[in-house]
């Protein structure tokens, strides 16, 4: 894209927004500040390097066979760097426990260590970015019937809380060398397929699960904890044991980051209006932001209605520094680097678009009681001129503009992943 017609068309855009109070080059310098996390799991098909041959299980299914996944460690740092080089901002990189690199025999879930994660490290270290947690209650023999932390066995809740304790400790060290606090997230697949009888005592074994995870303490600079419900999965259709209303009051209670995910709740149900309800209780959140289609189907994230209302309520609300953003989709039917950036670059375009609405306006509308001026200007605001301003946002932060990104990933496939067999 012609960096001058760019420009002149910013300019252009600028001016229409400057009419309405807008600043646009306010607008683009706070979305700088706002990274986003890019999960792992979209670039290998959530499988790991563990090397188990365990089938994911817990309600998970990847669909898809796009050839080029990434099939090692290096890999998927290759894939996720070209990826990066694609997206305007600095960003963050979030693993799963099962992406362990070991240097000697492989250790079980309850016994990994930091330097399982030292080529991680080094790499997030060189990239200058900070890197995310999550520990994995999935694709194991030990996700026994379905259950972990809830498990009715006590040895394998000690197992499973083992391994929680662990991965706070290997987030803490991640954070501690990158100067970066790293948010390790804990979400379990517990539930039945059909209706229980005790609902009730699952869940009391899950809080004393979490009270002897957390039980530790650990410097918030370091690493913070985040608690992630779900409505249902496959196997679990009738009742989940960590459900939105158990998490959210564990997390009231223990001061836990909450983790509310795009697709965890009823088809008609957002997770834009339980924001601000949250955020009246805790510091912080955690978004996993995904795209359901009639259900937790974890489809690349793009600009639709949801999303954008997702973001507005972050600007809005003056949420953004409270909030933690992370994706979760995984997608096998494309080329996973185009997922990445198709999915990130639409998180950040909603950020833009909120970024750019003349929100003071807007209230000062709502306050008087002129409810007609307020839908006026949220339909006049609308056909604004917000693409000139995302092209400029994205020369300016070295990234190609409109579609000219496509042409580097097709270059990256023809040349690097076509070739993996």
């Amino acid at each position: 894209m012609n960096s001058e017609r760019v420009q002149a068309a910013y300019r252009l855009a600028a001016e229409r927004y400057g009419e309405l109070g807008v600043d646009t080059e306010a607008a683009m310098q706070k979305l700088k500040s706002v990274p986003i996390s890019l999960h792992c799991w979209q670039g290998d098909d959530v499988g790991g390097f563990e090397n188990m041959g365990t089938e994911l299980g817990a309600g998970l299914a990847v669909t898809g066979n796009y050839p080029g996944k990434a099939r090692s460690p290096r890999e998927l740092r290759d894939d996720t760097e070209k990826a990066l080089s694609l997206i305007p901002g600095k960003h963050r990189f979030s693993l799963h426990a099962s992406y362990a690199e070991f240097s000697g025999k492989r250790r079980e879930r309850n016994e990994l260590q930091p330097e399982d994660f030292r080529t991680w490290i080094d790499w997030a270290k060189a990239q200058g970015i900070g890197l995310d947690f999550n520990q994995t209650y999935f694709a194991h023999p030990k996700v026994a019937d379905g259950f972990t932390l809830a498990h009715p066995d006590e040895g394998i809740r000690r197992f499973w809380i083992e391994h929680g304790i662990v991965c706070r400790k290997i987030g803490a060290e991640m954070g501690r060398e990158l100067g970066k606090a790293c948010i390790t997230n804990l979400w379990i697949p517990d539930g039945y397929k059909d209706t229980p009888v005790d609902r009730k005592g699952p869940r009391e074994r899950l809080i004393q699960s979490l009270d002897a995870v957390f039980a530790e303490k650990i410097d918030p600079r370091l690493n913070l904890d985040a608690i992630e419900g779900k409505l249902f999965g496959i196997g679990a259709e009738s009742y989940t044991v960590g459900s939105h209303e158990f998490y959210l009051a564990y997390a009231l209670k223990n001061q836990k980051l909450l983790t509310l995910d795009a697709g965890h709740y009823h088809p008609t149900e957002t997770i834009t209006d339980k924001i601000s309800s949250v955020l009246l209780f805790l510091p912080e959140i955690l978004l996993h932001v995904s795209r359901g289609v009639r259900w937790d189907s974890d489809h690349v994230v793009i600009l639709n209605d949801d999303l954008a209302a997702l973001a507005q309520e972050l600007v809005r609300g003056d949420f953004l520094t409270r909030t933690h953003i992370g994706l979760d989709f995984f997608d096998a039917t494309i080329n996973r680097i185009a997922a990445w950036v198709i999915g990130t670059r639409a998180m950040i375009k909603a950020l833009l678009l909120a970024l750019l609405e003349p929100t003071d306006q807007l209230r000062c509308l709502e306050n008087e009681g002129n409810l007609t001026g307020r839908l006026a200007l949220l339909e006049e605001i609308k056909s604004l001129p917000y693409g000139p301003v995302w092209d400029y946002y994205c020369l300016e932060q070295g990234v190609p503009a409109g579609m000219a990104w496509t042409d580097e990933v097709r270059r990256y496939e023809a040349e690097v992943t076509s070739k993996r067999k």
